[in-house]
């Protein structure tokens, strides 16, 4: 681990994560007419904080390729809305069932199931007209957009974050195998983080290796985010993670843990860490630090 890279990470968060928020509270034009409640419930979600890891990979991603930061922003906090929904609906009493969110209560719990549901579902299509919007401001060609609207698409949809979901709700222990696992967490995570990373790339205008490149990285550290998240499930500070611990064997969930142990799991993501790592070296980007210092923060990640 680099200490220039990890002060240079958090200078780079320090800054972008109070824009990435100011951006959030204005994402619907003060004309608009919506039902109060729905406002309310959505930045209930919204801006309940969290890392912010997914806008600030689109960021760090188009700086890596020599690209500005201003024109991605609000490419950037589509893909929050689009994750924030996600998180919204896993909670639901149909699919995980969970009453905490970091450390407040689950969306449905406040406002309601049928509220909740909406309000995934306004995140989701909004996601859409921000970047429309964005483009239109910041003079991204139209080629460029549809590349970002196709990944987006396939990401978070069937093929990707929803696929995921469906096999992590279908999957139990005792009859799903670390392969099918692998699948669930590389859908439900690694999916949306590649498709943060190219849609940052493409608005920068990156080639197809430096895309390429970016892919492997993301689909490795992804995978790795997720088995820490389930290595936290088991070991993590409740207070720090937000949430209940041991929530996955309560609901007889298969984990990294569960197949292979704790501490081969801690393997895994370091192993995963430095492959991720190695992508960005052979990726001929104009600068891959703050994206190398983004491998070891979610390393060393203790919520």
């Amino acid at each position: 681990m680099n200490p220039n890279n990890m002060t240079m990470l958090h200078s780079f968060m320090n800054k972008y994560t109070p824009l990435i928020e100011q951006e959030l509270l204005r994402i619907f034009p003060s004309e608009w007419v919506i039902p109060d409640k729905l406002t309310q419930s959505i930045r209930y979600s919204l801006l309940s904080g969290g890392k912010r890891l997914r806008p600030l990979l689109v960021i760090a991603a188009a700086e890596s390729v020599g690209g500005s930061s201003e024109s991605v922003l609000p490419v950037a906090c589509a893909i929050e809305l689009v994750h924030t929904y996600s998180l919204i609906h896993d909670d639901l009493p149909a699919m995980d069932n969970d009453d905490y969110r970091r450390g407040k209560l689950t969306n449905h719990k406040v406002y309601g199931e049928d509220m909740a549901i909406l309000a995934g579902d306004g995140l989701l299509t909004h996601a859409f007209y921000l970047i429309a919007q964005g483009a239109r401001r910041h003079g991204i060609q139209a080629d460029v957009v549809l590349d970002i609207v196709e990944d987006l698409s396939v990401y978070a949809g069937v093929r990707g974050m929803v696929g995921g979901q469906v096999a992590d709700m279908l999957g139990e222990q005792g009859e799903t195998d670390l392969d099918q696992l692998t699948y669930i967490h590389v859908h439900k995570t690694s999916d949306l983080l590649v498709c943060s990373l190219l849609a940052g790339a493409r608005c920068a205008g990156a080639n197809d290796d430096q895309l390429s490149a970016l892919r492997r990285y993301g689909e490795a550290i992804g995978l790795a985010y997720q088995i820490q998240d389930d290595i936290l499930d088991v070991i993590g500070d409740e207070e720090k993670i937000g949430k209940r611990t041991n929530s996955d064997e309560k609901q007889s969930k298969v984990t990294y843990p569960y197949f292979i142990g704790v501490e081969a799991s801690q393997a895994r993501v370091k192993e995963l860490t430095e492959a991720g790592k190695q992508a960005l070296t052979e990726g001929d980007l104009a600068d891959p630090s703050l994206l190398l210092a983004m491998a070891d923060y979610l390393l060393a990640r203790d919520r």
